[in-house]
């Protein structure tokens, strides 16, 4: 049997930034299932135009289509199953709906879900709803327009990798900390702060029909994660993962008293949310050793450095047998 087409849908329609970070993981992938599939990579710059080509290195002298044109590769082209690469808003949710349009199937979740999650308050609502609990919080759309008890974390209502995120203490920070949010954003969320206890992730996957929680992943905090906790670049402007280096992030103990938990919360929220192949979310854990949702990342690149395949392994399945395990929920 000839070995699947998979399709690695990477880059960003936004930004270096986001194209930048689509490569890393997407890079990541494709070493880690070479030989196993016929890969074809798909690179969207952000002045919107596709390469195709075979490897990664081969990305920037391969001709730059059209839409148009790439659709007609796309359709032209034997494709078995694409694989989401790409981080931007638009990636994660109009590219979505075109492979949908063209009918080609993709591991990962929805676009419309991907939209809602991407929205911090309506990903909060719907998992409150589910009983998962959630600090309260206001989204405001200007500076002056926040009357809330101190101290809160502001945020945009809408962006990842920390940026924009401000704790506040002093009421005479506040405006600033709205403003700042609101240049990544068109509105700040200002949630409560909770106290330090600990912060984790809890990815899920599904295998066989079943949700199965997988080891959570610890992170070094000092107050809250800010960006340069996630990412920086070497001297030479290669883009890396801090959140990666041990000192920043561990696999915590399954049986640690803290697991059950989470494990319980992010059962809640996946299903609340709808989630396909896989899930992963933030907790906050008060001193008292409760969850908080903070928020969702509806996203898994079967990258080795991808946070749910570095849960997935401490449980004992390979980023190859993560990546087969969709695939059998998906075709």
């Amino acid at each position: 049997m000839a070995p699947l087409s998979v399709l690695v849908l990477a880059g960003s329609a936004v930004d270096d930034f986001h194209a930048d970070l689509s490569r890393v993981y997407a890079s990541g992938f494709v070493d880690a299932v070479a030989g196993a599939y016929r890969i074809e990579i798909a690179f969207v710059s952000p002045d919107g135009s596709w390469r195709f080509a075979d490897s990664f290195a081969a990305v920037a002298a391969a001709q730059p289509l059209s839409l148009s044109d790439a659709i007609a590769h796309l359709t032209s082209a034997d494709i078995d199953v694409m694989v989401p690469q790409m981080f931007c808003l638009p990636g994660m949710t109009t590219y979505r709906s075109l492979f949908d349009l063209l009918g080609i199937p993709y591991v990962g979740n929805r676009p419309d879900l991907m939209a809602a999650t991407a929205d911090k308050n309506t990903a909060r609502a719907i998992v409150a709803a589910a009983g998962v609990p959630v600090p309260s919080g206001v989204v405001v759309p200007a500076v002056g327009h926040v009357d809330v008890p101190l101290p809160v974390v502001v945020k945009p209502v809408d962006s990842d990798n920390s940026m924009g995120v401000t704790l506040v203490r002093d009421p005479a920070e506040l405006d600033a900390a709205v403003a700042d949010a609101l240049t990544y954003s068109d509105a700040a969320l200002v949630e409560s702060y909770i106290p330090l206890g600990r912060e984790v992730r809890c990815g899920v996957i599904v295998r066989d029909g079943e949700l199965v929680c997988l080891p959570l992943e610890e992170y070094a905090v000092d107050e809250i994660r800010r960006r340069g906790d996630k990412l920086n670049r070497t001297d030479d402007g290669d883009l890396y993962l801090v959140a990666k280096e041990a000192t920043k992030a561990w696999i915590v103990a399954v049986d640690d008293p803290v697991t059950e938990k989470v494990w319980e919360a992010a059962r809640l929220a996946h299903t609340a949310l709808g989630a396909r192949h896989y899930s992963l979310f933030d907790f906050r854990i008060d001193p008292d050793g409760n969850p908080w949702f903070i928020e969702a990342g509806l996203y898994c690149s079967y990258a080795p450095t991808s946070v749910v395949a570095v849960m997935a392994s401490a449980a004992g399945i390979p980023v190859d047998r993560l990546f087969a395990i969709s695939l059998k929920e998906l075709l």
